[in-house]
């Protein structure tokens, strides 16, 4: 599987150490198996007038039955409640891949309005359920970054 990274710079050695925290499914390296999706995520850093570069890898899929992996296939009360928790530094599980949608401005909106108990857990799941997922998939262990990804190139975006 041939997966991507958008970013300012190219990533030739991927890890987790330089990750935020409290982001969708916590610190890992973020990747996606969508072009477009990468090349968005470098359009914050070409709007800054920096340059940007998607970095691309390929993925030993043996990774996904041989570790252990979270898959999220849509939105959900699960994945909602995964991201809060990640989001608030709170998780404590020991996934070594997350795969599942992001949580983009507009789904990151009702994420807040559901965090400030603007709405409920019903009324956040029935407005996440008509928007269609990006997918992102996130290395949370730098033993499976090593052990399965592997480096090919990078290009402009």
């Amino acid at each position: 599987m041939i997966l991507y990274h958008g970013s300012y710079t190219e990533v030739a050695n991927p890890d987790i150490i330089h990750s935020r925290t409290n982001v969708d499914f916590g610190r890992g390296f973020y990747t996606t198996p969508l072009l477009e999706q990468a090349q968005k995520w470098c359009k914050k850093f070409k709007d800054k007038g920096e340059s940007a570069v998607v970095s691309v890898y390929a993925l030993d899929e043996n990774a996904l039955n041989e570790c252990k992996v979270k898959r999220f296939d849509s939105y959900s009360e699960e994945w909602l409640e995964f991201v809060l928790k990640c989001r608030r530094n709170e998780d404590d599980t020991d996934y070594e891949i997350v795969m599942g949608g992001v949580a983009n401005d507009k789904v990151f909106n009702t994420v807040e309005l559901f965090y400030d108990g603007l709405i409920d857990m019903t009324e956040a799941i029935k407005r996440l359920r008509y928007e269609k997922p990006n997918f992102q998939i996130v290395f949370r262990s730098q033993d499976v970054i090593d052990q399965y990804l592997k480096y090919e190139r990078s290009e402009p975006a």
